[in-house]
């Protein structure tokens, strides 16, 4: 078996100076402007950014560690179907910017869950509110996990030192410099992040023989795949589930997902806003796809000796660190800024948590707890105080719950589970209030239980089949033969078809593809939602409320508005007609007395 090289000082030094300016970016912002002594720039850096660098944060945070350790395995294991999901971020960003954000910026609330009090009732922002808290911390964990992998399989440095460390340094300078600090530090960590996926592909260009080998070697080793147009539930990855399980996770994730609304709250005008998640699309989709190449780039290499199956590596998580110290360890410095862009990936991801985190918490629960016992409101500096030792807490409690994500199985699907579990319920109580003038707290509060009910059992039911890799290889792994591979015994080797397990003994339902998760999750929200608020309407006879158009899709409030001015018209014409028809009566009242 081929030793796994390590890393040396010059790699060292590149992830020593990556976590110092990060670090460095925090504390500047803490003693410089107004020092994040207030909420609004603590959380919303006063509405001040520019649109470029909240562009590239809104990438950067849906873009994480598991991206592209998890993406990248993906495509080498199972084939480039994935990359169909870019359709769907497609989609998805119109509806975003003319249909949910316009609704947060005539909010300007802090916590996105504000608008569903004034839309419902404070038990659906409770509710919502709490589910949330409880998914962004669990992903936290996994974005956490996920750079401990590159550090182990490359230093030799144990998970648990990786995880403390990255996780105590991100604590540190989200905590301090708030979301200004979050927002730059995403801007650097971008650069590293797309610097460690073309380093790669370039490198596997120059071993191979340029990108269209990689290209042809993934072709016969059967990897090339977007033709999967199965409408069956239980195929992983179709282009119907990658296309609607994408684009609710998108929406779930853009649309209502406290980290991004309020990263776009941040600048001062919708229009900047809208600017800045069209102009987050290409460079979101860039990285996508760079990074789905990227797997091929590494099946170039061990096409016919496959690391997991020989044994080097434990997890195909560990794969794209591993090609990394195998391909550049003569290299001083460039395996160190590989492993520097992963960290970013992870850093962001969790600065951006954190913040939110201490968002919501703040907002929607230390607020009103601290009103309701005090009679008085908390002060802006208290309340600023308050939200960085919260922040903190929770960089400490993502630090322990990293080390339960390795429970979970492959962080790209551990990462996209936790969505869709969560994000299609979530995604579908703020849809119901945005687009249903009949929809009620009941309603919205009983489907968002049900669906989570449902999404909690069918996600991690057991026993449910593993989904089956495509042909692997370790013929080539003689070290004194691997040179000698051609493409033709390549093309002899690939001709046996990828194993077919036979999974239907499996109940059902947990043989139904993650991907669907978040779609389900939506529409049984807003089915059960529309039912249960029709039919206590019905059985209550209840009077419907005056509603708010500011807090429907701009479409549905214009509608809204006309129709109340049409019945504020019609009472006031009925009201006049009522008044000109009593005051005809008693004049031919009295004409007739008087004949």
């Amino acid at each position: 078996m081929v030793e796994t090289a390590t890393l040396g000082w010059a790699d060292y030094t590149v992830i020593f100076i990556m976590l110092s300016i990060s670090i460095g970016i925090g504390i500047y912002y803490r003693f410089s402007g107004g020092r994040q002594k207030t909420i609004e720039e603590y959380f919303v850096a006063s509405r001040s950014m520019s649109v470029i660098p909240v562009a590239i944060a809104l990438m950067v945070s849906f873009m994480s560690a598991i991206t592209l350790l998890g993406v990248s395995s993906e495509n080498y294991y199972y084939g480039t179907q994935f990359v169909v999901i870019n359709l769907s971020y497609l989609i998805g960003t119109p509806i975003v910017c003319y249909g949910f954000l316009p609704v947060f910026f005539k909010l300007q609330a802090t916590s996105a869950y504000e608008y569903l009090e004034k839309r419902f009732g404070v038990k659906t922002r409770m509710m919502a509110s709490f589910v949330y808290w409880v998914q962004l911390l669990l992903y936290s964990g996994i974005v956490l996990y996920a750079p401990s992998l590159a550090l182990e399989a490359t230093t030799g440095i144990s998970k648990s030192g990786s995880i403390v460390i990255i996780g105590l340094a991100c604590s540190f300078y989200s905590s301090i410099g708030g979301i200004k600090a979050v927002l730059i530090t995403d801007v650097f960590q971008s650069i590293l992040m797309f610097a460690s996926v073309i380093v790669i592909i370039i490198i596997a260009s120059y071993e191979i023989g340029g990108i269209e080998k990689i290209w042809e070697i993934a072709k016969m080793g059967q990897r090339i795949e977007f033709d999967n147009i199965s409408i069956h539930p239980t195929e992983r990855h179709t282009w119907w589930s990658l296309i609607f399980g994408g684009l609710a996770t998108f929406l779930s994730l853009y649309g209502v997902n406290q980290v991004q609304v309020q990263r776009l709250l941040t600048v001062k005008s919708l229009n900047n806003a809208q600017q800045a998640l069209w102009l987050s699309l290409p460079i979101l989709m860039l990285l996508s796809v760079s990074t789905c190449f990227s797997g091929l780039s590494m099946y170039s290499k061990y096409y016919d000796c496959d690391p997991l199956t020989e044994g080097r590596i434990s997890s195909m998580d560990m794969l794209m660190p591993l090609y990394v110290m195998d391909t550049m360890h003569y290299l001083p410095g460039l395996p160190g800024l590989f492993i520097a862009g992963i960290f970013s990936a992870g850093l962001s991801t969790i600065s951006a948590a954190l913040n939110s985190l201490a968002a919501v918490t703040l907002e929607d629960y230390v607020k009103p707890v601290y009103s309701h016992y005090t009679r008085k409101e908390l002060g802006p500096t208290s309340s600023a105080t308050v939200g960085k030792m919260i922040a903190l807490a929770y960089g400490l409690i993502s630090i322990a719950l990293a080390f339960l994500a390795e429970l979970l199985g492959g962080v790209l699907q551990a990462g996209l589970t936790i969505f869709g579990v969560v994000g299609g319920p979530l995604l579908g109580v703020f849809t119901l209030g945005m687009t249903s003038e009949t929809a009620t707290e009941s309603g919205a509060i009983t489907g968002m239980i049900l669906s989570l009910v449902f999404l909690l059992w069918i996600a991690y039911g057991q026993p449910r089949p593993v989904p089956p890799k495509l042909v692997l290889s370790k013929h080539g792994c003689d070290v004194n033969t691997i040179k000698n591979i051609t493409l033709n015994a390549l093309e002899g080797s690939m001709k046996l078809s990828p194993q077919k397990i036979d999974d239907t003994s499996y109940f059902y339902l947990y043989r139904i593809s993650y991907m669907w998760y978040a779609p389900l999750g939506f529409l049984i929200t807003v089915i059960v939602g529309l039912l249960v608020s029709n039919i206590v309407r019905c059985m209550f006879r209840r009077t419907q409320k005056e509603l708010d158009p500011n807090l429907f899709f701009p479409v549905i409030g214009k509608r809204l508005r006309k129709k109340q001015s049409l019945h504020i018209e019609c009472s006031e014409f009925t009201e006049h007609n009522k008044v000109q028809g009593k005051y005809k009566f008693n004049v031919n009242a009295t004409s007739d007395e008087t004949i």
